[in-house]
């Protein structure tokens, strides 16, 4: 009875963590002989016949029958008296088999061999979720949110499984609640004490570059290759696409009728501004396209410091640098190259760092951040533009301006 109870608790783990019966049956043995070297000190001389489907389990220890007085080893032999106790006509020599059941190895033997089992069980279901996971890195994962914590979102899988979202891994604007599914690549495995700590992330570029594969079929079917992601989390991105078929324009493809197949990522990307590039080894066209939606003029490239200075009209600077400056840093990232701007007619214009003994580093900087980098550039804005874009005071402007405006008096 002790044996049915304990083997039929054992395949209820069978049924809850869909343990295949041979690995079931390798376990409980593996438990049972541990079990068995504590009590008698050694398992060789036993058999264990255990079929978890039935609830059976029997446990034999063969001993070999020697003369009375003469056990040397009582787990491997026993007495001849002793033996005949068990069947009458036994004889010196021959081999006896003797059931062994779970109730003469102890209770506290028996909670502990069960407490090992459940604890065999989980290790061995944590190496598969780990296993599984492992060979999901990098691949779009989709999960339920159970829980928001200050620096991570706890999700859950349909398995069950626990899956952390951490703050610094997610987009910006996003914002979950609890049953929100979430989609986000599986960034890292790791076993931790036996437990698989699986990492999600939303900001990772790979992320970006997987959702073009999900969503656009040239690019899953190979037709378009995606050579380069570069982005910001949430608010842009530069991808650089390109086709080995001359009849696939792979931009056109990426970005579909009026939009309608990177719709769906960008809502996805919460609303991330997405530019699609057609790939090129020619470095001046490459970050001329990079630098997109800005027109540039000409480009000359300093190969061996990966520099490139570009010469474009005033009008075009903001659009190459960009809001906060993502722009030009994203097209740098992409092309591997760093990117000077510079105007037409510079020449002729001043430097703001020239002014650094009459403005601040700091407030030149704050110019400098939205591609105001010389004084007839910030001239040439009015003060409704410089106090919407520019974090200064509209006093702190003024004062700049009027400095500015001394230089060219003169």
């Amino acid at each position: 009875m002790e044996n049915l109870a304990l083997i039929e608790s054992f395949s209820e783990f069978k049924d809850d963590k869909l343990i295949d019966r041979v690995t079931l049956m390798a376990i409980l043995e593996d438990v049972f002989r541990n079990a068995l070297k504590k009590k008698y000190g050694d398992d060789d001389n036993f058999d264990i016949i255990i079929n978890p489907d039935k609830g059976d389990m029997e446990i034999w220890r063969n001993r070999v029958v020697v003369a009375d007085g003469e056990v040397e080893d009582p787990n491997a032999e026993i007495s001849l008296t002793e033996a005949r106790k068990i069947e009458a006509d036994f004889e010196i020599g021959e081999d006896v088999s003797e059931e062994v059941k779970l109730i003469d190895l102890g209770r506290r033997s028996i909670l502990a061999l069960r407490q090992n089992l459940i604890s065999k069980i989980h290790e061995h279901d944590n190496t598969n979720i780990y296993k599984q996971f492992k060979d999901l890195e990098g691949e779009i994962y989709t999960a339920e949110v159970h829980h928001i914590r200050h620096r991570a979102v706890i999700l859950l899988d349909d398995e069950g499984n626990e899956i952390i979202l951490p703050k610094e891994k997610q987009i910006p604007s996003d914002f979950f609640r609890k049953g929100d599914n979430v989609k986000g690549i599986i960034e890292s495995v790791e076993l931790k004490g036996n437990k698989p700590t699986i990492i999600m992330s939303r900001a990772n570029n790979l992320f970006l570059e997987k959702l073009f594969e999900q969503e656009i079929p040239e690019v899953f079917d190979g037709l378009i290759t995606i050579k380069k992601v570069v982005r910001i989390p949430g608010e842009k991105a530069k991808v650089a696409v390109d086709s080995y078929d001359d009849r696939i324009d792979p931009v056109g493809a990426c970005v579909g009728m009026k939009g309608s197949r990177i719709h769906g990522i960008v809502r996805e990307l919460g609303n991330e501004n997405i530019d699609v590039i057609n790939f090129t080894n020619n470095i001046n066209l490459f970050i001329t396209r990079a630098l997109s939606p800005a027109k540039v003029t000409s480009i000359k490239i300093d190969e061996v410091n990966k520099r490139a200075e570009v010469i474009l009209k005033p009008e075009e600077v903001s659009k190459a640098i960009g809001r906060g400056g993502h722009n030009i840093r994203l097209a740098g990232q992409l092309t591997g190259y760093e990117i000077d701007v510079l105007r037409e007619g510079a020449e002729e214009d001043v430097e703001l760092t020239e002014f650094s003994d009459e403005i601040e580093g700091w407030v030149i900087n704050e110019f400098k951040k939205i591609g105001l980098d010389t004084a007839k550039s910030v001239l040439e804005k009015d003060m409704q533009f410089l106090l919407s874009h520019i974090d200064l005071e509209e006093e702190t402007i003024q004062e700049v301006i009027n400095i500015l405006k001394e230089e060219f008096e003169e």
